[in-house]
């Protein structure tokens, strides 16, 4: 659960929802530490995440990634979950603007999900750079 550091400071923990893409990481890990002044980031993986979410692409598993989701939300006390679709996605294959749509759906999925009262939940996209874009 959310506390202190051992020198006091609070930690503070955010969930991103993403495409097991090791090149999306780090970006994203970056980005939502600055923009959200997280400690840690929970990451919950699948190919073509958005995808999966938004229920275009059958590679992965809705279900378990809101449960994964879930235990950050809980256990972790994770109040901001981004939830973001990247260039060049090999789980997802579609044009940069068919990332988009499935992101949007796949934010209104999660924002469905129980547990959510009290957690911001915002999609993003990660460009060729591989710099962080915010969607919705």
């Amino acid at each position: 659960m959310a506390g202190t550091e051992g020198n006091g400071a609070p930690r503070t923990f955010g969930t991103s929802v993403a495409c097991m893409d090791g090149r999306i990481q780090e970006p994203l890990r970056a980005w939502m530490a600055e923009r959200f002044g997280l400690t840690y980031v929970d990451v919950v993986t699948q190919p073509g995440m958005d995808g999966v979410l938004a229920g275009s692409t059958s590679l992965g598993d809705a279900e378990l990634a809101r449960k994964m989701a879930g235990i950050s939300i809980r256990a972790h006390g994770s109040k901001t979950v981004v939830v973001s679709g990247h260039h060049d996605c090999a789980g997802n294959p579609v044009s940069r603007e068919r990332h988009v749509e499935d992101i949007k759906k796949a934010v209104d999925a999660a924002k469905s999900w129980d547990g959510m009262d009290g957690v911001r939940v915002m999609g993003v996209w990660v460009n060729g750079d591989w710099q962080v874009e915010q969607v919705t």
